[in-house]
């Protein structure tokens, strides 16, 4: 029983083979002819696009494989156009002869007696004299027809859909371009996704943390003043009053730290005044005289506003530290997709990355949203620091 189910299952798989195939390839028979007949339309860009990625997802569909969306190649779409027809043709003609034959040779023999000569069959084909020779004669060829369509038609069908996969690939430099605009897709979701974590965490440290420990430090203020002793009396430093007061002292301690981290992660100022009034009030704090001009800048993801302001904070900082500048100027433009900081001071020049001024964290900051930080600093100076950033 077990032989006789796999020799049936093995019958009804290659069955089914034969009929994909069989249908792909008069689907591709179809095809050929339309593009044969409407070549001068298809050959327009905006119709030969969507005409090659219907038959790239046919030969997609026959072979199993996902077929993902092209960009359009024109050069390539009108050579699947070519190929279409030179392949199609011969192909689905052959699938449509033994197809067909196999659906004749039936008919043949169930009205051999209407014809007024002995009919044909397709294979074996000898006068049709009687029940006895069209019963037998129309098997013998009902058999060699579908074991035919069972052995040629799948692997030609096979075939035909690789072929037309292969010229229709993009190629190299397209899969390239491709690459790099889903790449840029990413990036762009994974910025959004990183501004709102930024935000959120800022917020959770601002309002939630950092206001616990103020509320601790207040308790424990409020407990030092109410416990009998003198905290300050070195002949008891481990007395509850000198206690409350030290724990006090690491709670201040601990939100001092605290303030330092959340303006590492994301400065508050940038999420008050955004990054013009960020830098603005920078300017004010600065060690030199500094002019800030922004420009419009649209809608900036908070990873990319956090980095080019801790960029021009290093940098103003440098400039007061080692610059021996008089002045200084931050222009903060957007061109596109691109944010772009330029820092410029009039002092001695020099500056370099290298030695560790400062100069490689902003570096490094900006390669990891995929952004450039160019230095010009020769010796008497101008020192101009550009710092660049896709918001996208």
């Amino acid at each position: 029983m077990k032989d006789v189910s796999g020799v049936l299952g093995a019958v009804r798989a290659r069955s089914f083979g034969a009929w994909r195939g069989g249908r792909y390839l008069l689907g591709t028979l179809l095809a050929a002819t339309v593009t044969l007949f409407a070549a001068p339309l298809l050959c327009v860009p905006t119709l030969a696009q969507p005409w090659a990625e219907r038959q790239r997802q046919r030969a997609g569909a026959l072979l199993g494989r996902p077929v993902e969306q092209r960009r359009r190649a024109t050069r390539r779409n009108l050579l699947g156009l070519l190929t279409q027809v030179a392949t199609g043709l011969p192909a689905g003609g052959l699938a449509l002869i033994c197809l067909g034959n196999l659906l004749l040779a039936p008919f043949i023999v169930a009205f051999w007696w209407a014809f007024d000569t002995a009919p044909w069959l397709p294979v074996i084909s000898v006068p049709l004299t009687g029940w006895g020779t069209a019963l037998w004669l129309g098997l013998v060829n009902v058999v060699l027809l579908a074991a035919l369509c069972v052995i040629v038609l799948p692997p030609l069908a096979r075939l035909h859909a690789r072929c037309c996969l292969a010229v229709l690939a993009p190629s190299p430099a397209e899969q390239l371009v491709e690459r790099v605009s889903e790449l840029t897709r990413t990036r762009t979701d994974v910025l959004q996704a990183h501004s709102a974590e930024l935000r959120r965490i800022e917020r959770d440290l601002h309002d939630g943390t950092q206001a616990r420990l103020v509320a601790i430090a207040m308790r424990l203020a409020v407990v030092g003043q109410r416990l009998p002793g003198d905290p300050d009396d070195p002949d008891d430093p481990n007395g509850a009053a000198a206690l409350v007061r030290q724990a006090q002292a690491e709670t201040e301690e601990a939100m001092t730290e605290l303030r330092s981290v959340i303006r590492t992660i994301y400065p508050p100022v940038l999420a008050d005044q955004g990054l013009a009034g960020a830098l603005t009030t920078l300017a004010t704090r600065a060690g030199v005289p500094t002019r800030i001009d922004v420009g419009p800048l649209g809608a900036v993801p908070a990873a990319v506003e956090a980095v080019a302001y801790f960029a021009v904070t290093e940098a103003l900082a440098n400039v007061a530290r080692h610059s021996r500048a008089t002045e200084a100027s931050v222009l903060v433009t957007r061109d596109g997709e691109l944010l772009r900081a330029r820092i410029t001071d009039d002092g001695a020049g020099g500056a370099d990355a290298v030695r560790g001024s400062g100069l490689d964290g902003m570096r490094r900051r900006a390669a990891a949203l995929d952004g450039t930080m160019g230095i010009s600093s020769p010796p008497g100076g101008p020192t101009v620091i550009t710092v660049e950033l896709p918001c996208a």
